[in-house]
């Protein structure tokens, strides 16, 4: 459905947002794109998307080349950004109505259209209120569901729940796994929360600074990080060379990489070894602000590559948390 080799995108200023990327997307597949802030997830998407002219590289798009056929492109896709794009002034229905119109779309079949995704997005009872009085969730439904009045072969999904609370997410996550599963819909998704690409992904892309730097399933990349996750914050973060050499000597723990305030270990068996690396570094004169154990997240893939996390509030609610303090 999607296939990108050497995608490079280079700003007037001369930034390069996207770095020599390639990867591929299946027919019926739900393909995520993990990265932070500033990674290159939305210039990509907007390259694949026709809004933004590629400086280099081979795209091609639900079988249509981006260079040759960007029409072909736009007939097949729909798109859902991080913004909302309807017109308050006018009620559900007509925001659909108005979507399906520019789509070449009239008659019946439109209207029979816009009732089956009313109840998809389950807004049917408030579809002839003006989108100007819907919360924030409900205009994000009525925006997915602009994005599918053509049926489109494939979905663009650019950070879709981003400021949406959690009730709202949780909804939005239900029609998206819904709509891969039952239609087969092929869905590209970039994100920066964990949660939504692990629950949501059958294959993610970890992204940075514009490169590719992980793929696999969320199962795989996980796996791949070994073992558990021990956080450790130090009271004295100019001792955390010393205390990653103190780890490194504790057997049973395979890595030890910098942090925010202190470093992560990935260890077998962390519980049998938590008292030994807790007196290993009393021992050595390095004091401890709080020590948590966790299985694997793809933060930690992400920490692994990279030396930082994805995003600070998921360690902040790990570090509530404590296994030690």
């Amino acid at each position: 459905m999607i296939s990108v080799e050497g995608l490079v995108e280079i700003y007037s200023d001369g930034t390069k947002a996207v770095d020599g990327i390639s990867f591929e997307v299946k027919e019926g597949e739900f393909f995520g794109f993990l990265g932070p802030n500033g990674a290159g997830k939305s210039t990509t998407i907007k390259v694949l998307t026709t809004l933004l002219r590629k400086t280099e590289g081979n795209v091609s798009v639900a079988g249509f080349d981006l260079d040759r056929s960007p029409a072909g492109i736009r007939n097949s896709i729909g798109v859902l950004s991080q913004e909302t794009s309807l017109d308050v002034d006018l009620t559900g229905k007509e925001n659909l109505r108005l979507q399906g119109r520019l789509q070449q779309m009239h008659g019946k079949g439109l209207e029979e259209r816009i009732d089956e995704l009313l109840r998809l997005v389950q807004l049917r009872e408030v579809a002839d209120k003006p989108a100007g009085r819907y919360s924030g969730g409900m205009r994000k439904r009525l925006d997915l569901a602009s994005a599918l009045i053509h049926s489109p072969k494939l979905l663009f999904l650019d950070e879709p729940t981003t400021g949406l609370d959690t009730q709202s997410r949780a909804a939005i996550w239900e029609y998206l796994e819904g709509l891969n599963k039952k239609e087969r819909l092929t869905i590209f998704l970039t994100t920066q929360y964990l949660e939504e690409a692990d629950r949501l992904c059958n294959r993610l892309a970890v992204i940075d600074h514009g490169k590719l730097i992980a793929g696999g399933t969320p199962t795989e990349l996980k796996e791949s990080v070994g073992g558990d996750t021990i956080i450790l914050s130090l009271k004295d973060v100019s001792l955390r060379l010393r205390a990653k050499e103190v780890l490194t000597a504790i057997q049973g723990v395979r890595e030890v990489v910098d942090s925010d305030g202190g470093v992560v270990a990935y260890a077998t068996n962390a519980g049998q070894i938590i008292a030994g690396i807790v007196t290993s570094l009393d021992r050595n004169g390095i004091q401890l602000s709080f020590l948590s154990i966790s299985t694997p997240t793809l933060d930690d893939v992400f920490l692994r590559e990279t030396g930082r996390r994805i995003r600070a509030d998921e360690l902040s609610r790990r570090e509530t948390e404590p296994f030690l303090m």
